[in-house]
């Protein structure tokens, strides 16, 4: 009995020294990463879920703006980075629902009503993709190229009327790096 005591007083008194309050100094010319250091602040999570949309990495995307959430709540900004998530990830029917929260807040940014034009466009609603489009369009004051093009295709869509092979187009859905999706004709 006593010798478990001094064995488990032994091995506290060992782990006591591995406490990590000191950060260990970076050797440049070492092979391994250097270690964490805790004095500092997290990067915010909504800078790191649009990093992660940038990249592609929606379902980590996804999960940085969740942790955002927990830390700032439910903001019109993080509703449409997960909208944003969940469409490059094909769920439409949550991107729908988060990007509709976002562009709740007159405060939206034309790329949240950007993304939910092309969002109404890939489900077939043209008519409310257009003016989710034409809303995204006065919010940029016509300087953002990509918006203007998704727009214009829109009302391309909506005018047409019947069906006419050579108007026919293969189109895909494409983003570029600030989560702005647009329909681009696919190449033969």
């Amino acid at each position: 009995m006593i010798r478990a005591a001094i064995a488990a007083l032994t091995c506290l008194s060992v782990l006591g020294g591995c406490t990590g309050l000191t950060t260990p100094k970076f050797d440049p010319a070492s092979p391994y990463s250097p270690g964490v250091d805790r004095r500092k602040d997290a990067v915010n999570g909504v800078v790191v879920g649009h990093r992660l949309l940038a990249a592609k990495q929606y379902e980590l995307a996804l999960d940085a703006f969740t942790r955002a959430a927990s830390d700032e709540g439910l903001t019109p900004t993080i509703y449409a980075g997960l909208g944003a998530a969940n469409f490059g990830l094909g769920r439409l029917g949550q991107a729908e629902q988060q990007l509709r929260e976002a562009v709740k807040d007159t405060a939206a940014a034309p790329e949240t009503w950007n993304n939910l034009g092309m969002l109404l466009i890939d489900t077939g609603r043209t008519p409310e993709a257009t003016e989710a489009l034409r809303r995204a369009f006065a919010l940029s004051n016509g300087e953002n190229d990509e918006i203007r093009d998704n727009l214009r295709m829109a009302l391309a869509l909506q005018s047409k009327t019947g069906y006419d092979p050579d108007l026919e187009q293969e189109l895909d859905l494409v983003r570029d790096g600030r989560s702005v999706y647009r329909l681009r004709q696919q190449e033969p």
